[in-house]
């Protein structure tokens, strides 16, 4: 029996791999959904095969006792963001229960995207970031204006990103500049009064090369992907039409991927560096440290290298 459909597992697992309620038992058979529960799949699997009893829960199910699991790890836990109330309580309950990887501290550090300004003090490169919070006053008008001249007399293609301090999968993610920002300022507005928003430069590079994302296991490079946004877009995510591919990583594009991990307040499990390539150098977009998707399907071996290396910190 799947211990989710119990109320307490008659033995006690080493680690769930934690889901979201959709991802679960999925009954919706499309291509993305497929690729979430293969890519949870290969790590299952591999858990399995290093010797580990290892189930899929939703983090949300409340049939499952988290005592009856000696670990549990974030993977496709997708729609903590549009239930925040619920998730964090449930991660303050589930940080007594069990062992959470990558740990309760680092996942609450890294929710909230003002962690970026964290890794900037600790000599980080990021895209420029500016947080507005809740309430604030927006002046995207001015803040265009201050963009532009920031770059000179060439810039009549000057963007800015706004989205969510709180938030994933390029939701409320908007690329502003002088075409549209009279259309969009009311609705962003409204979203800035609810929540917490960054403002950052748009980065012509994202559709012109694309985001690079580096994967982190134990501290160590794993392996690399190259996202690209479909004709048009800036949203790299494939379930907004993106495309990915492997990635041959350089000695200096792995050198940041690790150092970028390592200045983060403790040392995580798992890791997805995603940073893109200015006429400067690398740039973090994003230091993904709770459900960051990890690509299994383009180097399989990771899955058994964070396999292995949950089973080292089992053994602790």
């Amino acid at each position: 029996m799947n211990p989710a459909d119990s109320p307490l597992c008659a033995s006690k697992l080493d680690v769930v791999l934690l889901t979201q309620e959709a991802y679960e038992a999925p009954t919706d058979a499309s291509p993305w959904v497929r690729q979430v529960v293969r890519e949870d799949t290969f790590l299952l699997d591999a858990c399995r095969a290093v010797g580990l009893r290892a189930e899929r829960v939703a983090w949300s199910n409340p049939r499952f006792d988290w005592r009856t699991t000696r670990s549990a790890c974030f993977r496709s836990t997708w729609d903590y963001f549009h239930r925040f109330g619920e998730f964090s309580a449930w991660l303050d309950r589930a940080a007594v229960a069990t062992r959470l990887i990558n740990d309760a501290a680092t996942v609450r550090w890294n929710l909230d995207k003002r962690y970026l300004l964290d890794l900037a003090r600790a000599g980080v490169p990021i895209v420029p970031t500016e947080v507005l919070e809740r309430g604030s006053r927006l002046e995207l008008t001015r803040r265009l204006d201050t963009a532009r001249a920031a770059v000179g007399a060439g810039a009549v293609a000057t963007a800015l990103i706004i989205k969510p301090a709180v938030s994933g999968a390029a939701r409320e993610t908007w690329r502003v500049d002088a075409a549209n920002v009279t259309a969009l300022t009311p609705h962003l507005e409204r979203l800035l009064a609810a929540e917490s928003l960054l403002v950052q430069p748009f980065r012509h590079e994202i559709a012109e090369s694309g985001e690079l994302s580096l994967i982190v296991i134990a501290g160590r490079f794993s392996h690399a992907v190259r996202k690209l946004p479909k004709s048009g877009d800036f949203r790299v995510q494939d379930d907004h039409g993106g495309t990915v591919a492997t990635h041959a990583a350089t000695t200096a594009q792995i050198a940041f991927a690790e150092r970028a991990v390592a200045a983060a307040p403790r040392p995580p499990l798992y890791a997805r560096v995603d940073f893109i390539e200015s006429a400067t150098g690398p740039e973090l977009m994003e230091l993904e440290l709770i459900e960051p998707e990890l690509f299994f399907r383009f180097r399989p071996e990771a899955a058994i290298e964070l396999a292995r290396a949950i089973a080292a910190v089992l053994d602790r």
